[in-house]
């Protein structure tokens, strides 16, 4: 994403966390990276540190779940395109670029 952002101005990413039900460790870490709206925090979650508690009340990741069931999205990550069509899993600044221009 941030190769991606450093090359292409005008690509913007709009992230949604949505963590799986059964992981409740990453629902309070969804909740806290909201809170702090820090994509430090996000970062730290990938590389698997620990994360502060949750410092707001939000129903921001709940309605995240709920739009990811309503959309059928299971996988993580999931990116939509403008086009709406969904790319699943991970992919290379390179390609996804691609699929973002056509």
């Amino acid at each position: 994403m941030k190769k991606i952002i450093d090359e292409r101005k005008d690509i913007a990413f709009y992230i949604k966390l949505f963590p799986f039900k059964s992981d409740l460790e990453g629902y309070e870490k969804s909740k806290s990276i909201v809170c702090e709206k820090s994509l430090t925090l996000l970062e730290d979650a990938y590389e698997q540190k620990p994360l502060p508690k949750p410092k707001c009340e939000t129903t921001a990741v709940d309605e995240n779940i709920k739009l990811a069931e309503k959309l059928g999205i299971t996988s993580v990550p999931t990116l939509i395109l403008p086009d709406g069509r969904l790319i699943v899993g991970a992919t290379d600044a390179k390609t996804l670029i691609t699929s973002i221009e056509h």
